[in-house]
């Protein structure tokens, strides 16, 4: 796999799962639908396995092809973004109900 295939994978699950959070969100900012905060609720618990997948996945490519371990570290770092805000959604999706 090339360098920014790599990052790119990074940024495509980060994207995902920041769209997703803002969607479930705003969404319940909006319309006052519980169902967009247990759709964030469930998010919070998919999304946090999926990045620690994703992060672990980086980890071994990285430590098996040495070659790629700079492009998955920025990946890592990239999904590492997710935590700060997955933890502001929450104080705020949790104050809200």
């Amino acid at each position: 796999m090339k360098d920014h295939e790599i990052i790119n994978i990074g940024k495509c699950i980060f994207g995902w799962c920041l769209a997703l959070g803002s969607i479930c969100l705003f969404g319940y900012l909006i319309t006052r639908n519980e169902d967009f905060a247990f759709g964030g609720f469930l998010l919070l618990f998919f999304g946090t396995a999926l990045n620690f997948l994703a992060a672990l996945g980086f980890l071994i490519y990285g430590a098996i092809h040495t070659s790629k371990s700079d492009a998955c570290l920025r990946a890592i770092g990239i999904l590492m973004i997710n935590i700060p805000i997955a933890i502001l959604y929450a104080f705020i999706g949790l104050n809200l109900i």
